[in-house]
């Protein structure tokens, strides 16, 4: 089991095995980073989250509390690092999504990758907290309890803050007349 063997590492850094948490960068790098992106809108920010992230959660791994889950715990810092260089950075980003081709129908990748700017572009023009909602959830993929685990809130508040945001963002699609 994934908590299991997140535990096992994290024992094992306490111990001073800093391999172990060499193991725990290799496994989340990459979902931190891509959470952190979603949320800034910049590579050198998300890069930046990311490193801080694993920063604070090596320095803070004494507290950390084996009755949750690892992934949580990590995920929630690098989520609040995010939501800090967001809030601090009010600049438009080039997001540069790469859209999937196929050769066999340019006009619907055409189409596609026009959604997906929309989206994108429509992402930005939310609350960084409201962007991170729509981010776990639909973009990440994680469930109402893991958002709730990862932002610190109930999983309610979870529920009625991402109607809330998803509000928004019709919105924002409409007025912008990119709703289909």
């Amino acid at each position: 089991m994934a908590k299991d063997d997140d535990a096992m590492l994290v024992r094992a850094c306490l111990s001073g095995d800093a391999s172990a948490f060499q193991t725990l960068v290799g496994k989340y790098g990459g979902p931190l980073y891509n959470v952190a992106y979603r949320i800034t809108h910049s590579r050198e920010d998300a890069a930046d989250a990311t490193q801080a992230a694993f920063v604070k959660a090596y320095e803070k791994l004494g507290t950390f509390d084996f009755r949750h889950r690892f992934f949580s715990w990590i995920y929630r810092i690098a989520v609040n690092e995010a939501l800090d260089l967001a809030g601090r950075s009010g600049r438009e980003r080039a997001l540069g999504a790469v859209a999937v081709r196929s050769a066999d129908d340019p006009e619907r990748d055409c189409a596609e990758a026009e959604r997906c700017d929309h989206l994108e572009r429509a992402l930005r023009e939310l609350e960084p907290g409201e962007r991170a909602l729509v981010v776990l959830k639909h973009l990440q993929g994680l469930s109402y309890a893991e958002i709730g685990e990862v932002l610190d809130l109930p999983e309610g508040k979870v529920r009625s803050r991402l109607f809330s945001a998803r509000q928004r963002l019709r919105e924002v699609l409409v007025d912008k007349g990119w709703a289909p």
